[in-house]
């Protein structure tokens, strides 16, 4: 996954990891990780918008909302969250703990 100083602030990114399309953001000196699929339509949130503010990212299909840092569903249409994935650090590298 690479280092903190690998990903812009606010700025979403897809990776790939076994198997897995998640979405990253890091916000406030951390790296969030979430699947990178709406819990409402399956569209790609790293397509979407961060709000830094509130600590969200927007699917841009329908503007549902979910919470970075837990992946909780915000805003309708969605009404399940995404699952989201603690990411630890290792000797200066980025690790997500997929289980």
């Amino acid at each position: 996954m690479g280092t903190l100083s690998d990903y812009e602030e606010g700025v979403p990114r897809q990776l790939t990891l076994s198997g897995r399309v998640l979405v990253a953001v890091r916000l406030d000196g951390a790296l969030y990780v979430l699947d990178d699929r709406c819990s409402h339509e399956e569209f790609s949130l790293s397509l979407g918008e961060v709000d830094i503010d509130s600590g969200e990212i927007e699917c841009a299909r329908h503007g549902a909302m979910f919470r970075l840092s837990d992946g909780a569903a915000m805003t309708f249409p969605a009404t399940r969250p995404v699952a989201h994935y603690a990411v630890r650090e290792d000797g200066g590298r980025l690790m997500v703990d997929l289980p």
